[in-house]
């Protein structure tokens, strides 16, 4: 009998235990979930930041290659339109 009681008493030694591990565990879970979230939303916006950089810097390469290019095209359009120039003594 009074090893029965002894027993029962260690069991419920034990199961407190295990509720303090699984409290301990489920609080470790939960702040883990929130670093993870955040660090998730670090890095969303990091990717947005490169995202952007690399979308501006093509934009600016276009430009860079377009309006050169569309400005010697006038230039030789132009050129092509003009009168040749007569030099004197110049057959």
């Amino acid at each position: 009998m009074r090893s029965n009681i002894f027993k029962v008493s260690e069991r419920g030694e034990r199961l407190d235990s295990l509720q303090d591990k699984t409290d301990n565990l489920a609080t470790s879970a939960q702040g883990f979930r929130r670093g993870a979230n955040r660090v998730r939303k670090q890095m969303w916006w990091k990717d947005m930041k490169m995202r952007v950089c690399l979308i501006v810097c093509i934009i600016i390469l276009l430009i860079v290659i377009i309006v050169p290019a569309g400005k010697i095209s006038a230039v030789l359009r132009h050129s092509t339109q003009l009168d040749p120039v007569k030099h004197p003594g110049v057959r």
